[in-house]
């Protein structure tokens, strides 16, 4: 079995289609279907049952199919190994936040993650489809709600996000320490948009326990959130490392209880994927932020 032959099986397993299959590979259809047959032949099985226009895996096909993809799963992971040695200290590293994520947590962490390591080249993304496009490759890691069960993906805890009414330090509530969450039914709130992920968990947490929210107010933007919220227009739910890490003496964090929202945060990335020095540094980097800032939100 050559090399070249495997990766044809490949393609057309991926296309179920030969021609298809053929023009992905830059060579004939007469060519590939020739190699096909050699490799069958060779291996004394049918690989794929051809229907008409229409071909599907054997189960020998299918066999052939998971140890291929181990096979050049391998074989990326040495590719990337060398280039990274290539690179030493450098490398690129793309990465997914669900959308607003981005505000919350890493604009600190991005900017000291720059100034400690020029040479990596980071590319932040802000998508819906963190999961997906971790398994199509199209982004290197995630970071997204957990938990994220794949055995395709291995999944790293990063910490347990509460959170907390944020309100003008001239509203009455401003002296209380705690509220309960069905008090939000009566305030005047300041919200993002429903699509949000933040929006999401709240309007989960209220529904469960009976209420709808209706804003007061709805904003795209965490910095117009904070300023209507500073100038007691409302008030708003965001998490509460986030309000603590402001250090903004306008703006008080409530606790929030019965029940308290919150959610776990993890990040993902595929596990046949080698871990080069850029992906393993930001890692170290966002779990040392990530316990520095839980340190100062206890504080």
């Amino acid at each position: 079995m050559e090399l070249k032959q495997l990766q044809y099986f490949m393609a057309i397993c991926e296309e179920l289609h030969f021609t298809r299959a053929a023009e992905k590979m830059g060579v004939s259809a007469p060519n590939i279907s020739q190699q096909i047959r050699r490799l069958e032949e060779e291996l004394g099985v049918l690989l794929f049952d051809r229907i008409g226009k229409t071909i599907v895996l054997t189960e020998a096909g299918a066999i052939l199919h998971e140890h291929g993809a181990a096979v050049f799963g391998h074989l990326q992971q040495a590719s990337d190994a060398i280039a990274d040695l290539k690179q030493m200290r450098g490398g690129s590293l793309s990465i997914g936040v669900l959308p607003g994520d981005a505000d919350l947590v890493f604009n600190d962490l991005l900017l000291n993650f720059h100034q400690t390591y020029p040479a990596i080249s980071l590319s932040l993304l802000e998508t819906t489809k963190v999961t997906e496009q971790v398994l199509d490759r199209s982004i290197d890691i995630g970071i997204t709600i957990g938990p994220v069960i794949d055995e395709r993906l291995t999944s790293i805890p990063l910490f347990h996000e509460e959170f907390s009414l944020a309100v003008s330090t001239n509203d009455p509530l401003a002296a209380e320490e705690f509220i309960s969450l069905s008090r939000l039914r009566t305030m005047k709130m300041v919200m993002f948009p429903p699509d949000h992920q933040c929006r999401k968990l709240i309007d989960r947490f209220c529904m469960d326990n009976g209420f709808t929210l209706k804003p007061h107010m709805v904003t795209t933007t965490l910095s117009s959130i904070l300023q209507m919220v500073q100038n007691g227009v409302g008030a708003c739910v965001l998490p509460r490392l986030l309000l603590v890490n402001l250090n903004n003496t306008d703006i008080k964090a409530v606790h929030l209880r019965n029940p308290t929202p919150s959610q776990d945060i993890c990040l993902i990335y595929r596990s046949d994927r080698y871990i080069g020095y850029a992906m393993r540094t930001f890692i170290k980097t966002l779990r040392a932020y990530i316990e520095t800032a839980n340190i100062h939100s206890k504080s």
